[in-house]
């Protein structure tokens, strides 16, 4: 091998190597990786990644520009700059905006960390969003029943149902509240719900009113990947019909919902509101990082007989208990 061809090869090696690390890192839908146990943690986090990878090109940079041998070391400067890039890219492209729009329906989503949000709480965030359909993962019986209970009070009436986690599952119910305005919803027992968390299908009584859906499957953690899988791949069945409404933890972000679709973007044949809404990039947990660096798993899909008005990730509700940030959909009839 020429001596010009064997001083390239490590920078040819670097490059190429790289070159498939950051395709996992930006663009993991390309190769179908996104639900991989490791890259799907690390892409729930585009905001801390892209920071990193920015600090790891500068290091690199300095590294080549200080030593006699800088392939290597230049090499990783690119690929750290393009992943970087990347995503930066892909929050940008997903918006960060979040408005209030008026509309026919507001959704509401809150995970309440297993009741670390008190009643008194979710009930004043039903109070200045003016909800009418309220998914609320991690929230017993008896504390949707007393949120019910102080919205009366005040003049709002809302109803209250909640599904129990399955023996063997993880002990954290998912409530649901939903306006007394849309009339009397049930049940659905014979759609099942997402495997290790528990997730609810409800039908209008009267059959004039959308499917709510409140969902809650896993998180993607070393041990119950299948279950997580299971579980986003349930969520996207559920999605089926104009008629739907879809609210809840999901777990996943915009990248691990890839692919689960009839089209790019889509879920079963719900769109995202958040991505509809240009506002797809503001996180959601944990409420402890600022909302550009967070991850944005709190989700409201919505079937095409339903138009994203406006979506917002409440961040005044930082300090409340829970380790989420609720998110707030206003959508429209078609």
């Amino acid at each position: 091998m020429p001596t010009a061809s064997r001083r390239r090869l490590p920078l040819v090696i670097t490059l190429g190597i790289g070159g498939l690390l950051a395709v996992l890192a930006v663009w993991p839908q390309l190769i179908g990786a996104q639900r991989w146990q490791g890259v799907a943690l690390l892409i729930s986090f585009r905001g801390p990644l892209a920071l990193g990878f920015a600090a790891l090109a500068v290091a690199a940079g300095i590294t080549a520009l200080l030593r006699r041998r800088v392939a290597v070391a230049f090499g990783l400067a690119v690929v750290f700059a393009v992943a970087a890039v990347g995503n930066g890219a892909v929050l940008l492209a997903r918006g960060g905006g979040g408005s209030v729009a008026q509309g026919d329906l507001t959704v509401v989503v809150w995970n309440t960390y297993g009741g670390g949000a008190p009643p008194e709480a979710i009930a004043r965030l039903v109070r200045e969003s003016g909800a009418d359909v309220v998914s609320l993962p991690e929230t017993d019986a008896d504390a949707a029943g007393e949120v019910v209970g102080i919205l009366a009070r005040e003049g709002i009436r809302m109803t209250a149902a909640t599904v129990e986690a399955a023996p063997g599952d993880r002990p954290v119910p998912t409530s649901l509240l939903v306006a007394n305005a849309l009339g009397p919803y049930v049940l659905d027992l014979d759609a099942g719900s997402t495997p290790g968390a528990p997730s609810g299908v409800w039908r209008p009584v009267e059959g004039t009113g959308p499917t709510i859906i409140a969902a809650h499957p896993l998180p993607p953690l070393p041990f119950i990947v299948d279950e997580w899988t299971r579980g986003i791949d349930w969520v996207a069945e559920q999605c089926a019909g104009p008629d739907v409404i879809l609210a809840g933890d999901l777990n996943s972000t915009l990248d691990h919902l890839s692919g689960l679709g009839r089209d790019r973007g889509s879920v079963g044949e719900c769109q995202d509101a958040a991505q509809q809404a240009g506002a797809a990039a503001q996180g959601t947990w944990p409420a402890s990082l600022p909302a550009a660096l967070a991850a944005p798993i709190d989700h409201v899909l919505v079937g095409s007989g339903w138009e994203v008005r406006s979506f917002e990730v409440r961040t005044d509700f930082d300090d409340a208990g829970s380790d989420h940030r609720p998110v707030v959909a206003v959508l429209s009839r078609r």
